[in-house]
């Protein structure tokens, strides 16, 4: 009996599209909306990526050539369903977007500005400073 919470529960796909999902070298970006899917597997990658819209919690489109024109979902699709931390990583990515004030990230930014430590660690960046984007940590540490 499937899960009905399960997202791959409410796609459909051909055991061949489920296979190429979890063997092919894809890469994953989430970005505003969903997630890009590159096939690394090919010479040229950047001409094999596309943009998987995830809805509800459930990979619903892709930008692919198959998604078009087959029955069922694409292999890029199936690929995002079967990656939970991808999935919920593009869902969450979703809510932060959606929710919240201007007012909540000011606030949030004072406060990791207070605990920023990069004044007494010589130079180096602090662990909030790196974790929030508002610094790198130096290429070469020696």
């Amino acid at each position: 009996m499937s899960n009905p919470d399960n997202p791959l529960s409410k796609l459909e796909f051909t055991k061949r599209t489920a296979k190429r999902a979890q063997y092919e070298a894809f890469e994953f970006t989430v970005l505003p909306g969903g997630v890009r899917v590159r096939n690394t597997s090919h010479a040229n990658p950047r001409n094999h990526e596309y943009h998987v819209t995830v809805e509800d919690g459930v990979p619903s489109a892709c930008e692919c050539p198959a998604d078009d024109h087959y029955d069922g979902a694409c292999k890029h699709r199936v690929a995002v369903a079967i990656r939970v931390p991808v999935l919920r990583a593009a869902i969450d990515q979703q809510v932060a977007a959606d929710g919240g004030t201007q007012e909540d990230a000011d606030e949030r930014e004072e406060a990791t500005e207070e605990s920023c430590d990069c004044s007494e660690l010589g130079g180096f960046p602090c662990w909030e400073c790196v974790r929030t984007g508002r610094k790198d940590l130096p290429d070469d540490t020696t």
